[in-house]
């Protein structure tokens, strides 16, 4: 008797065994079905490193930026284009795995769950995709980088379409480099896009959140005055500012980006406020995404920090670090009364519900700002922004409120230069950040890259 108990008992978990065993592999045949199906030695991919039959990829006028014919990959003619555009697409490795032709591998292939990879081409459903960014504005930022690491965004704060996304350094994916000990240097960091997948030493671009915070947190900050005689000493360490600015209000803080003045800002607000401030403007949220990619984290925290660390926190040093697309999103909150555009590039993915003008590829919009506070951190850009116009910035002659940045990061480098912003006209709604590292400053070094992407999306 208790033999057989015992073989009935070993049935038992072995039909339980092998029914789990079942339900496993099929949960994990539909929840990893697209990356399998994408492994080298898969037959019907293997050529082009599975593109070989893949659709075509075009820009938001219609321009193909890559095809296949003969079981090979092509992109389009010109290679500052090429290069411009590497990140956004990727190439046929998946190195860059924040690239199009990475994430959307499987739709750009073909391949279809039920009907799988090798079916007739007259079987295959529509391959296609449809970006939403314009090739010409990201060629002409790329070539205003002069070689320089950095990168440049400009989108629609109204819709979230991404007009232009660009990283350095590149490559051209029709001629691939081999990357050795010799030459790694000249290619660091080539496989990551900035734009999504790096963050930077903000710099003054940070005193919009500590700005926003402010007015938030301190009921009387436009009647206050802040005297700056060019340093100022927290905790028996200085403070410096590049200018001795005299007695200032608020806004005129704002406008010279004192340094001194946002240094006792932040103090006022205290750690706790500014971290609460830059979290609901997005920082420390790994949640943001374009499209299906993801957008990497933003730091900011000095709470136990000490005064001298806030203070420097407040004006974006310390341990600040920002991403482009965040700070391209934070403009677009100030421009929309408050609520950033969710950003996406993938326009039309071959889904019918795209055929029905109903975007699938895009995250819902952020809610960062109160309309009042946006308001106002509007009027203190748009005072930056003239006198960056009477300094010789223009964005095609279009009214534009913006922000620089010169962020200091140490070991002898020249700083990172940044320009954030947006252009102020329904006609034209877009927000824009550029970052070059060890570019100087911000006016000279990244504000031109803006200028060169918003003159090509203005003159289509």
């Amino acid at each position: 008797m208790k033999r057989i108990m015992t073989r009935s008992l070993v049935l038992w978990f072995v039909t339980f065994a092998f029914l789990a065993g079942t339900v496993y592999l099929g949960v994990m045949t539909v929840w990893h079905h697209s990356e399998w199906v994408q492994q080298p030695f898969n037959g019907h991919m293997a050529s082009a490193n599975g593109l070989g039959r893949a659709g075509k990829i075009y820009d938001r006028n219609d321009l193909v930026l890559a095809y296949s014919e003969n079981d090979e990959r092509y992109y389009c003619d010109g290679q500052s284009t090429r290069e411009a555009l590497l990140h956004v697409l990727g190439d046929e490795s998946l190195n860059i795995s924040t690239g199009i032709q990475s994430r959307y591998r499987t739709s750009l292939s073909g391949y279809n769950f039920i009907l799988g990879a090798g079916i007739p081409d007259s079987l295959r459903p529509n391959n296609d995709l449809k970006l939403t960014v314009d090739a010409d504005a990201c060629r002409a930022a790329y070539e205003a980088m002069y070689g320089k690491k950095g990168a440049c965004v400009v989108y629609n704060y109204q819709t979230g379409a991404v007009l232009c996304d660009i990283s350095t350094p590149s490559y051209d994916p029709a001629d691939p480099p081999e990357i050795t000990e010799e030459n790694e240097s000249e290619y660091d960091g080539v496989y990551l896009d900035n734009v999504v997948s790096s963050t930077f030493t903000p710099g003054s671009t940070f005193k919009i959140i500590t700005a926003a915070a402010a007015i938030e947190n301190i009921p009387d900050i436009y009647d206050q005055t802040f005297t700056c005689y060019g340093s100022l000493d927290v905790e028996g360490n200085p403070i410096t500012c590049e200018y001795a600015h005299g007695t200032q209000t608020f806004s005129e803080a704002f406008a010279h980006s004192c340094n001194c003045a946002f240094a006792e800002i932040a103090l006022q607000v205290g750690a706790d406020k500014m971290k609460e401030t830059a979290e609901q403007l997005g920082f420390n949220n790994d949640s943001f995404s374009m499209s299906e990619i993801p957008i990497v984290t933003s730091h900011y925290d000095a709470t136990g920090a000490g005064d001298n660390y806030l203070a420097w926190s407040g004006i974006g040093q310390y341990e600040d670090l920002a991403n482009p697309m965040l700070m391209a999103m934070i403009s677009s909150a100030v421009a929309n009364s408050g609520t950033a555009a969710a950003p996406y590039i993938v326009e039309d993915d071959g889904n019918l519900i795209n055929k029905l003008n109903i975007t699938v590829n895009k995250s819902r919009d952020v809610e960062m700002l109160s309309a009042d506070t946006a308001s106002k951190v509007k009027e203190l850009m748009k005072g930056s922004a003239e006198s960056y116009a009477w300094r010789g910035v223009s964005l095609s002659g279009l009214d534009f409120c913006a922000k620089t940045g010169t962020a200091e990061v140490g070991e002898d480098k020249e700083p990172t230069a940044w320009f954030v912003g947006f252009i102020d006209d329904d006609a034209y709604p877009y927000a824009f950040a550029a970052v070059v590292v060890e570019g100087g400053y911000g006016i000279d070094a990244a504000s031109p890259v803006v200028a060169a992407a918003i003159s090509e999306l203005v003159d289509k």
